[in-house]
């Protein structure tokens, strides 16, 4: 079973969050090999930080040495090699992590690509679960698989590629 909290601050755009970041953790769990987290007995736990520029910017610079805001942020609490036995935890819980999105960079993306913030926000949000279940981008080849897995969880919930603009060299 999967339970994603989230928590938000002041200026973000009233939309239902809580199910906006459900069904974007629920949909990329069910494009990895972890679908069955959905149905296992354990609890496999993500929270969901929505903040601002300025503590995304401070995280960013404290965890990546990179001193300015990014859209998100992905913090995982189990190590890649180990999520596939993580169901035999001693309490039934699994914290898989925490992803953190800073509000104005997130609302000035969404107004670049013209799609709704939520829409946005659902991508990164898909983008962070990947992150906690261990896939990365530091290379083409795990880009190209994380995007893959990215664009199918997207596509399953009605949205369109966020990468579909780099085959137009924009």
């Amino acid at each position: 079973m999967i339970e994603v909290a989230v928590l938000h601050d002041e200026g973000w755009p009233g939309v239902d969050w809580d199910f906006v970041a459900q069904r974007a953790v629920a949909a990329a769990i069910a494009h990895s090999p972890y679908a069955a987290f959905a149905t296992d007995e354990a609890l496999y736990e993500i929270a969901v930080k929505l903040t601002s520029d300025a503590e995304v910017h401070q995280l960013n610079r404290a965890y990546r040495d990179k001193d300015k805001p990014t859209n998100v942020l992905s913090f995982p609490m189990v190590q890649d090699d180990l999520l596939e036995v993580t169901a035999n935890t001693d309490d039934g819980e699994v914290l898989l992590g925490d992803i953190v999105l800073a509000e104005g960079v997130c609302v000035a993306e969404a107004a670049e690509k013209g799609i709704s913030v939520a829409d946005h926000a659902t991508h990164l949000i898909v983008h962070g679960t990947f992150h906690l279940l261990g896939y990365d981008h530091m290379d083409d080849n795990e880009a190209e698989a994380m995007e893959a897995l990215e664009i199918a969880a997207l596509l399953s919930m009605g949205l369109s590629d966020p990468y579909g603009d780099r085959a137009t060299g924009e």
